[in-house]
């Protein structure tokens, strides 16, 4: 076969596999890109020699001086709930302002001096739909998507543009602007991540957002203009500009050796409203529990002050406060009626079973019933409470650490280290322990009110002239230690103290 005709055939072949060839492929779209770089106004890189041009770090420099000192304004913005509060709040309508300032803690704690517990509560609830429902879902929209933006405008501004620039000008001082900087011709290779992170901080800026009122934000957050906005808007052209011209992509295509490179980010869509609602729902609330928290104590001091001459009640040894840390660092509740079952406790040992019984036993043993179903419930709620004092006594007891239930206790404590199965169990033997004492609880209140009506149906019956419940009043007196009305009415004021104080834990149960 003569020569030529065998070296057409070789580059025909060679035109065929080039055409299949990945490698070759690659090469052919690499050296259009460098034709294609090499046409370009934009005077950053050099494709034969793979060189960043001068023309880059000036690019990157006039960016720097736009943005460099908004970088300390703008630093942790990302992170600050000072500035998500001030975006949410650049929303409100005039009445969501009124309702916002009647919703701060400082107000509704001075509300609270003239308004009781339970209407505040209710005040505070309607105050905070109406304050929710001014924001409608467009509503919601915009102030997310401002936040957004705000975030894309941080991020761009965080770019780490001195360190990129040390690379052209290894004498380039720190944001100051007055330098004049000696550019140099360096190796593309330097740069090539650097242009890769510009190019996603910079393309996910929203070109058509609203930076007056972005900025009318930011000035709010720190007290002062993040940019100029004359630049700032110079700015913005030049990075559409570049967006739209794919010089940069062609750049980092280019150095990178992948034709198929693509500046992708990922949309930044933050929900600051729903935050912001939904902590402000909870601040209202806590600040609400705190005033009626602080409402029940002062009462509840009152009255133990009244029944007891002090607020300072224990009278129990084992379901006491001091065994709840080891229950905390296990993350379980512990004994949650110390307080109440303590209160129970000495009620029944100080006065029931000395001034009530004694009254009690003049009315039920000495005094004659026009019908013996009469006393029935007084009787009944009586022997009751006799029996709650020893339950209550024998269920303190055998919470002892030597003791079968308390035995029991220490030893899943020791083991819910290691199994968290026993961490449920423990958890299952605590409730039950706390219902059997919220019962305790309940069913003392209910019979100490028994009592009280009954008491009070006797001193009713004790002034009419015509007695219709104990036909005996003449022997009673002359059994009786003291006048018989003024020791039920102060027996009677006793029993209606404490119930009043269990009244104030039970109810919520």
């Amino acid at each position: 076969m003569p020569e030529e005709v065998e070296n057409f055939f070789q580059r025909l072949l060679s035109i065929f596999i080039s055409a299949t060839d990945p490698a070759a492929i690659k090469r052919k779209q690499l050296k259009a890109i460098a034709k294609e770089l090499s046409k370009s106004r934009y005077k950053w890189y050099k494709p034969g020699t793979e060189e960043a041009l001068p023309g880059m770090g000036k690019f990157f420099y006039d960016v720097y001086k736009v943005v460099g000192n908004a970088q300390l304004i703008m630093a942790n913005a990302n992170a600050s709930t000072v500035l998500k509060n001030i975006t949410v709040e650049a929303g409100f309508s005039e009445n969501q302002n009124v309702l916002r300032g009647k919703l701060t803690e400082e107000a509704i704690k001075e509300r609270s001096k003239t308004v009781s517990p339970k209407d505040l509560s209710t005040q505070v609830k309607n105050e905070l739909a109406a304050f929710m429902s001014g924001f409608d879902n467009d509503k919601i929209r915009k102030i997310d998507t401002l936040y957004s933006q705000i975030e894309l405008f941080a991020n761009f501004v965080s770019f780490d543009y001195y360190f990129l620039l040390k690379k052209f000008d290894s004498g380039c001082p720190e944001r100051t602007f007055s330098y004049t900087p000696k550019y140099e011709t360096i190796r593309g290779e330097y740069v090539l991540e650097d242009l890769k992170d510009f190019a996603l901080v910079a393309y996910a800026l929203p070109l058509d957002a609203d930076w007056p009122g972005i900025f009318a934000i930011l000035k709010s957050y720190r007290e002062v203009e993040p940019v100029a906005i004359g630049s700032w808007n110079k700015l913005l052209n030049a990075i559409g500009e570049l967006k739209k011209s794919g010089y940069l992509d062609q750049v980092v295509r280019h150095l990178s050796g992948d034709p198929s490179w693509q500046t992708r980010f990922e949309p930044v869509t933050d929900k600051i409203v729903d935050s912001y609602l939904a902590k402000l729902k909870t601040s209202t609330e806590i600040v609400i529990q705190q005033i009626q928290q602080e409402n029940r104590n002062s009462k509840a001091s009152e009255l133990l002050k009244q029944i007891f001459g002090t607020d300072s009640i224990v009278r129990l040894k084992n379901y006491a406060e001091r065994a709840n840390a080891q229950y905390e660092k296990k993350m379980l509740s512990g004994f949650l009626y110390v307080e109440e079952l303590n209160y129970l406790k000495a009620f029944l040992i100080d006065y029931f079973k000395r001034d009530i019984r004694a009254l009690t036993d003049l009315f039920l043993v000495r005094g004659k019933w026009s019908l013996a179903s009469l006393s029935a419930n007084y009787s009944s709620s009586f022997h009751a409470l006799l029996e709650l004092s020893d339950q209550i006594t024998a269920f303190d007891d055998s919470l002892a650490e030597d003791d079968e239930l308390g035995i029991k206790l220490r030893n899943m404590l020791a083991r819910a280290e290691r199994d968290k199965e026993v961490v449920k169990q423990l958890r299952t033997q605590l409730k039950d322990i706390n219902d059997k004492v919220l019962t305790y609880l309940t069913q003392g209140s209910q019979h100490f009110v028994i009592i009280a009506r009954n008491l009070k149906a006797i001193l009713e019956d004790y002034d009419k002239s015509s007695h219709e419940l104990i036909t005996n009043w003449k022997e009673l007196d002359m059994y009786a230690d003291r006048p018989i009305k003024q020791w039920v009415v102060e027996v009677y004021k006793q029993i209606y103290a404490f119930v009043m104080l269990m009244q104030l834990y039970l109810k919520e149960e």
